[in-house]
């Protein structure tokens, strides 16, 4: 996959480019409550883009039923898309998720998905955009 430069916009511009939810989650690390997001049940086959940047994270064939109400995948589509932080709010260590290129929170990486990686990348629908396989920019 093609690297791409960081992104880097003032708070104004990020206000601009993303809805409220968008931006209470990708800028200020918010959490949608389960089962409220767009993509928690979504079984379309596709790819899943930062909503900040449109970077492709993760793609509909690691996308699995976690029964969390959030949307849960066992990989990322490239590891360098994704960037993992130690986040040590509300009296938990968790691990963060963000994107490697624009910075916004994605969710939080948890060590109790299935095979193959044992994996569960659990993010937040609002820091995601899903594009269906039938568009040409999905592969």
């Amino acid at each position: 996959m093609a690297e791409r430069e960081p992104m880097e916009l003032s708070e104004q511009e990020w206000r601009q480019r993303l809805t409220a939810s968008q931006y209470a989650v990708l800028r200020e690390g918010g959490t949608e409550p389960a089962f409220t997001g767009a993509y928690w049940d979504r079984k379309d086959a596709g790819v899943y883009r930062c909503a900040g940047c449109g970077t492709a994270l993760f793609a509909s064939a690691e996308k699995y039923d976690s029964g969390t109400g959030w949307p849960s995948f066992y990989d990322a589509l490239d590891p360098d898309t994704v960037a993992l932080r130690e986040d040590t709010s509300h009296g938990m260590v968790r691990t963060e998720v963000v994107c490697a290129v624009c910075g916004g929170h994605l969710g939080h990486l948890f060590d109790d998905g299935p095979a193959p990686t044992g994996q569960r990348y659990c993010m937040n629908s609002a820091a995601l955009e899903f594009e269906p396989a039938d568009d040409p920019r999905a592969d």
